[in-house]
């Protein structure tokens, strides 16, 4: 942890992949490093398994190395939100495909020890002091297998780093106080952002997923925290198109200009899955009931 005042608000941002921190709750970070909070990523795993994504990025000095590369770009992508930004360096598990699905690579993160990993990432809370964390949810945001082994080692670490019981050679325990879950694509958003494209007559990109969106009632009432950031909208852009081998600038996820976001749906979402503060639902403020502990 940075030397900083006593009173600094602390967040973590725990992602599965490099890429992730900036199609997950970029916007929302940049906003606030922009207002003094110290922001850290955590990413899990080495995206030693992704692949080039982008036809302009796609040759063969790119993918033999691809775990290099992928490295270059979060640090700059890091750069650009002005996180700071740490690898745990466990190894990509890689998306399966197949009918059926083929077994998990040796030795990759998904299929490794859940103990020993949430002990390593408890340490780094212990570390790092968080006072707000955010992962994903139990299905991951997408059922990757390392998104959801992501939010397994999250969700025990956040429960585990201030039990004095619990790794008690991972340094001294630490409790953060509230833990998201990111709240990305989900269908109010989607659809909204879906009209309001029509609306101006631009195709749309969200027409054949909402086609396909299955409604789930255990999805009613996960949005509770929308957190004004559209100021940041064209920073967590840069961020993405950072990571170039993923991400292909002229791809259909840059087709909703700006603008529109900003004025039909100006923030990022979350779910709030623990809280041990007092805090009203729905929030605009990750740090909601937190201020006041920190600055008692």
């Amino acid at each position: 942890m940075p030397q900083s005042d006593q009173g600094q608000l602390r967040l973590m941002c725990v992602h599965a992949h490099p890429d992730d921190e900036s199609s997950k709750g970029a916007a929302t970070m940049a906003r606030y490093v922009h207002e003094g909070v110290d922001v850290l990523v955590v990413t899990l795993t080495d995206g030693s398994r992704g692949s080039v994504l982008n036809p302009a990025m796609d040759r063969p000095e790119i993918a033999n190395n691809i775990t290099e590369v992928r490295r270059l770009e979060m640090d700059k992508a890091r750069q650009i939100l002005g996180v700071r930004q740490l690898f745990m360096g466990w190894v990509d598990s890689g998306l399966p495909e197949g009918d059926p699905l083929p077994p998990l690579p040796e030795g990759c993160f998904a299929v490794g020890d859940p103990e020993e990993h949430t002990r390593a990432l408890v340490e780094v809370v212990r570390r790092e002091r968080p006072h707000v964390m955010t992962t994903y949810d139990e299905n991951g945001g997408y059922p990757h297998p390392d998104h959801i082994r992501c939010h397994e080692i999250a969700v025990a670490a956040f429960e585990a780093a201030g039990d004095p019981e619990r790794f008690p050679d991972a340094g001294e325990p630490w409790q953060p106080l509230k833990l998201y879950y990111n709240l990305t694509f989900h269908k109010d958003r989607l659809v909204a952002l879906h009209e309001a494209m029509l609306a101006r007559g631009i195709e749309s990109p969200y027409a054949e997923w909402l086609d396909r969106w299955e409604d789930k009632p255990e999805d009613r009432g996960r949005l509770t925290t929308r957190v004004p950031c559209s100021e940041w909208f064209a920073t967590r852009d840069q961020a993405l198109i950072a990571h170039a081998t993923q991400v292909d600038p002229n791809g259909r996820w840059f087709t909703c200009p700006i603008d529109l976001q900003q004025e039909v749906w100006p923030t990022e979402d979350f779910q709030l899955a623990r809280s041990l503060v007092d805090t009203d639902l729905p929030e605009d403020d990750l740090f909601a009931g937190v201020r006041q502990e920190v600055s008692a």
